[in-house]
C-alpha cells in the first residue's frame, strides 16, 4: 500500500513541505546504500500522542552510524525534539516515524570522501499493521526462506543500515511469491535467524525461546520490549541457537518489530503452529504490549515520550 503523503518533513534541520524533501540523484546513499535509519511508532494515548522508546531508537541510530563511520551532524537531543516536532506538525495521533541519515552528493567512490555531506531527514506518516490488521488476531502464514542471513563477520547485523535491507527484500519478495506473509531466515550456521523485518519468538511447554544476537539478527527494540514484558509476567525467556525444526514443533510462534508489533504466526511452510491460531502466551504478551504503548498500563520503564512534552535530557552516546 502506498504511503499517504503528510504535510511536512524535518529535513536537515527544518520542517519543509513534503514535496521539497529531496535528495540528489548522485547521492552516495542512493548508489551504495550508505544510510542508517530507524522506525519509531507514535501511539495515541489518553495523555496524547507518545513515541515508544524514542531514546532507545535514536541510540541505535547513532550506534549504526558509528559502525559505518557516519558522523551525524545533529545531537541526539535535537533529533529527539525533531521526532516530536514532525508528529505535531502533521497533526498525527498515531504515526510511523522514519529518521534516516545518509551520505549525500559528493563522490561516486565506494569509499566516500571525508567531505561527503551527511543528510538527515525525519518523516511521520500514517501506517497501520505491517503484516495486516487481521494478522494481529488470527496470525499469519510464513515460510523458511532460501536466502540465509549473512555471517557475522560479513556485515554488522547490529547496524540498521539501508544497504543491508537488500537481503530483506529478497526474503520478503520470495515469501510473497510463495503466498506467505513473511519469510524466516536461517543464519550462516543453519540456525533460525529472523524475518525480513522482524525478530522471531517460539513458545513450547510454557517457555519462550528466541535466537541470540550471535545469529546475525538485528537487536530489535520491540524484541527487547517483549523479553522484558515476558519476564515481568513470570515467563522464562531463553536466548539461544534454535534449529529449523523447532518451528514445526513449537506450541506458538510470533514475530516482533516496530512495524509488525507483536504478530502471531499460524503456520510455517504450510504446517499449522499449535492449533493454527494465536496461542495463549502470544495473547498475553500482545495484550500487555498494546496496553503499554497505548497508555492503558503503567509505563514502569519510562518508554513513552509524549510529543507535547519536551523530551528528557540527552544521555551520553555509547
Amino acid at each position: 500500500m502506498p504511503i499517504k503523503a503528510t504535510r511536512q518533513i524535518w529535513h536537515d534541520g527544518a520542517l519543509v513541505p513534503w514535496q521539497e524533501a529531496t535528495v540528489h540523484v548522485l547521492a552516495h546513499g542512493l548508489h551504495y546504500g550508505s544510510s542508517v535509519f530507524e522506525g519509531i511508532r507514535a501511539y495515541s494515548t489518553p495523555r496524547g500522542s507518545a513515541l515508544f522508546r524514542l531514546h532507545d531508537h535514536l541510540r541505535r541510530l547513532y550506534d549504526s552510524a558509528r559502525i559505518y563511520r557516519i558522523t551525524i551532524p545533529f545531537s541526539r537531543s535535537v533529533l529527539e525534539r525533531a521526532c516530536c516536532e514532525v508528529v505535531r506538525a502533521n497533526d498525527l495521533d498515531s504515526a510511523y516515524v522514519r529518521p534516516i541519515v545518509y551520505r549525500g552528493y559528493g563522490s561516486l567512490n565506494v569509499a566516500p570522501g571525508e567531505d561527503t555531506p551527511i543528510g538527515v531527514s525525519i518523516a511521520a506518516v500514517e501506517w497501520g499493521a505491517y503484516l495486516g490488521a487481521a494478522g494481529l488476531e488470527s496470525g499469519v502464514d510464513v515460510g523458511v526462506s532460501s536466502w540465509p542471513r549473512w555471517a557475522p563477520h560479513v556485515l554488522p547485523a547490529g547496524a540498521k543500515a539501508g544497504g543491508q535491507y537488500l537481503s530483506s527484500q529478497l526474503v520478503a519478495m520470495e515469501a510473497k511469491r510463495h503466498g506467505y506473509a513473511e519469510g524466516i531466515t536461517l543464519d550462516a550456521a543453519g540456525h533460525l535467524g529472523e524475518g525480513a523485518g522482524e525478530n522471531l519468538f517460539l513458545a513450547r511447554d510454557g517457555v519462550i525461546h528466541t535466537p541470540p544476537l550471535a545469529s546475525s539478527i538485528l537487536p530489535g527494540i520491540t524484541r527487547d520490549t517483549v523479553i522484558t514484558l515476558a519476564r515481568d509476567l513470570g515467563y522464562q525467556v531463553l536466548e539461544h541457537a534454535l534449529p529449523r525444526d523447532s518451528l514445526y514443533v513449537a506450541d506458538e510462534v510470533f514475530l516482533t518489530g516496530t512495524a509488525a508489533e507483536v504478530t502471531p504466526v499460524r503456520s510455517v511452510d504450510g504446517i499449522p503452529v499449535g492449533s493454527g491460531a494465536r496461542g495463549p502466551i502470544t495473547t498475553v504478551i500482545q495484550r500487555a504490549f498494546f496496553a503499554l504503548v497505548r497508555g492503558a498500563a503503567q509505563d514502569r520503564h519510562g518508554w513513552l515520550s509524549f510529543v507535547a512534552s519536551e523530551p528528557r535530557q540527552e544521555r551520553a552516546v555509547s
